[in-house]
């Protein structure tokens, strides 16, 4: 989608700092981190939120998951814990229309969710 902050960052038309990438996903750190390890992992096939997913796009969702996990242990944060987000929609407070995964880390997190 051409007008996706998320997708001019996986053409590279928006620089990011890399953290993961393959030919399904990619991952990059937040620039407003919540947390002292803060990704953003996002299939690099834009799907604007969960509300859009089909049944096709199962192996790709469970990629995404699996692959959260692995940026997770790269980013050492398999022996202490860490979270996984995900939000859809204005009232959940998703700022950019294409699904992705925040996955927060580092320090104990707080246990309200704002």
């Amino acid at each position: 989608m051409d007008d996706c902050l998320f997708c001019k960052i996986i053409s590279g038309a928006i620089p990011s700092t890399k953290v993961y990438e393959d030919d399904k996903v990619y991952a990059f750190r937040d620039i407003a981190p919540q947390a002292p390890v803060h990704v953003l992992l996002v299939p690099k096939k834009h799907i604007s939120g969960w509300s859009q997913v089909t049944g096709e796009s199962d192996e790709l969702l469970a990629h995404l998951m699996r692959t959260a996990a692995v940026v997770a242990k790269q980013e050492g944060l398999e022996a202490d814990g860490y979270r996984i987000v995900s939000n859809c929609g204005q009232n959940a407070r998703q700022s950019v229309p294409h699904l992705h995964l925040h996955i927060l880390g580092g320090r104990e997190l707080s246990e309200k969710m704002n």
